[in-house]
């Protein structure tokens, strides 16, 4: 039985000769097909995160852009251990993925600002993470840690 699902499997693969772009490139299709342990970084997290700022030049963006710096620094420090949670937990907070998927996130992570609340803020289905407008890195920071630690997404945590 598991023989003829395999088999099944394979005739799949072969449809539009992709068995055959495996089997001659198989280095090439590897990322996109296979998960790989490769630890995530704070910088890759950033990257990944596209911010929807406010009109340049105004008040709103000046304190969007001193959150994006206290971002940065912060997945830096979830990256050394200095934070309470880890670059993958955050991850699993905005996401609700514990590593990133071979062919990417969908729909694109995005960042929206919070001036409403002191704590972050996730919508896991739609990959948007709000972040609080605070005005410093310490406060920042702790919000981040106490916010992220005390929502266990799902039960996964």
């Amino acid at each position: 039985k598991c023989l003829c699902s395999l088999c099944r499997f394979k005739d799949g693969l072969t449809t539009l000769q992709f068995l055959n772009a495996l089997q001659q490139h198989p280095s090439l299709l590897s990322p996109v097909l296979c998960h790989t342990a490769k630890p995530l970084t704070g910088l890759e997290l950033e990257r990944l995160f596209k911010p929807n700022l406010s009109p340049s030049g105004s008040n709103r963006r000046l304190k969007e852009s001193q959150t994006l710096a206290y971002w940065a620094d912060y997945l830096l420090d979830c990256e050394e251990g200095k934070a309470s949670v880890s670059v993958e937990d955050v991850l699993m907070f905005a996401t609700g993925l514990s590593s990133l998927p071979p062919s990417g996130l969908e729909p694109l992570p995005q960042i929206q600002f919070l001036d409403d609340s002191p704590f972050p803020m996730a919508n896991t289905c739609s990959n948007l993470l709000k972040l609080p407008l605070l005005d410093s890195y310490s406060m920042f920071k702790s919000q981040m840690d106490f916010g992220i630690e005390n929502s266990p997404g799902f039960g996964c945590f």
